[in-house]
C-alpha cells in the first residue's frame, strides 16, 4: 500500500508540471486568463499558435512518460502495471489539479492520452489513435473523441490483465481515471447533448470548449 501511495504522491507531483502556464509565461501571460481559461494545449494553440501548443503537448507527455516508464524498468508482473495505473491516476490529477495554481488546470486528456502509450499493452496505442481519428473525423468534435479517449485504460486492463489476481484492484483505478475525464468533461458532454458544441472548422459558438 505504502509503494502505491509514493506513486500516486510522485506522479501528482510530476503532473504539476504545467506546461501550458509556463509556455504562457514565456510570452508574458497567465494562458488561465485567455481563451478558454483552460491550461491544457487546445487552448495554448488557439491563444499562442503551433509552436506553443506543440511545446506544450511535448511537456504533457514527458511528465507522464517518463514517471511510468521509470516504474516499468523497477518491476515487473501485476505491481508493475497497478504502479503504473496509481503514477498515471497522480499525474492526472496533478495535471488537472495544481496546488500552486489555485488547483486549476488542464483537463486531463493529453497526460491520459501519455499514459495509455506508456502504460498499456503497445496494441491500444494504434487502435486508440484510429479510434480518435475516426470519431473526430466523423463528427468534427474533438471532445467526443476525447470522451472515446478516457476508456482506452479500463479497455486495456480488461483485454490484457482480466486473468490478474488484482485484476478487480485494476479496473478501479482504471475507470478512474474515465471518470475524472468526464468529469472534467461535464460541459462539453451538455453541449453535445444540446447540440451546441463547437466543431472543428465552425465558427466558435462559445470558449469553454478546450480539452
Amino acid at each position: 500500500m505504502v509503494q502505491y501511495l509514493i506513486c500516486l504522491v510522485v506522479g501528482y507531483f510530476c503532473g504539476c508540471i504545467s506546461s501550458g502556464y509556463f509556455v504562457g509565461k514565456l510570452y508574458h501571460m497567465d494562458i488561465r486568463t485567455q481563451g478558454s481559461g483552460n491550461a491544457g494545449t487546445t487552448n495554448v494553440l488557439r491563444t499562442l499558435g503551433k509552436l506553443p501548443a506543440l511545446i506544450t503537448f511535448v511537456g504533457d507527455l514527458a511528465k507522464a512518460i517518463i514517471p511510468i516508464v521509470v516504474i516499468r524498468c523497477l518491476f515487473d508482473g501485476e505491481l508493475e502495471y497497478l504502479l503504473c495505473l496509481y503514477c498515471g491516476f497522480g499525474v492526472v490529477l496533478g495535471h488537472n489539479f495544481p496546488f500552486y495554481l489555485k488547483f486549476k488546470g488542464g483537463k486531463g486528456i493529453a497526460v491520459t492520452s501519455a499514459v495509455v502509450m506508456s502504460a498499456a499493452h503497445p496494441i491500444m496505442i494504434p487502435i486508440g489513435i484510429v479510434i480518435f481519428a475516426t470519431v473526430v473525423a466523423l463528427t468534427r468534435y474533438v471532445s467526443l473523441g476525447s470522451l472515446f479517449v478516457a476508456w482506452y485504460i479500463p479497455a486495456n486492463t480488461l483485454v490484457f490483465h482480466r486473468t490478474d489476481k488484482a485484476f478487480v484492484h485494476m479496473m478501479v483505478i482504471s475507470l478512474l481515471f474515465t471518470l475524472l475525464a468526464y468529469v472534467q468533461h461535464r460541459q462539453n458532454i451538455v453541449r453535445l447533448i444540446h447540440g451546441t458544441e463547437n466543431k472543428i472548422g465552425a465558427k466558435k459558438k462559445e470558449e469553454k470548449t478546450d480539452e
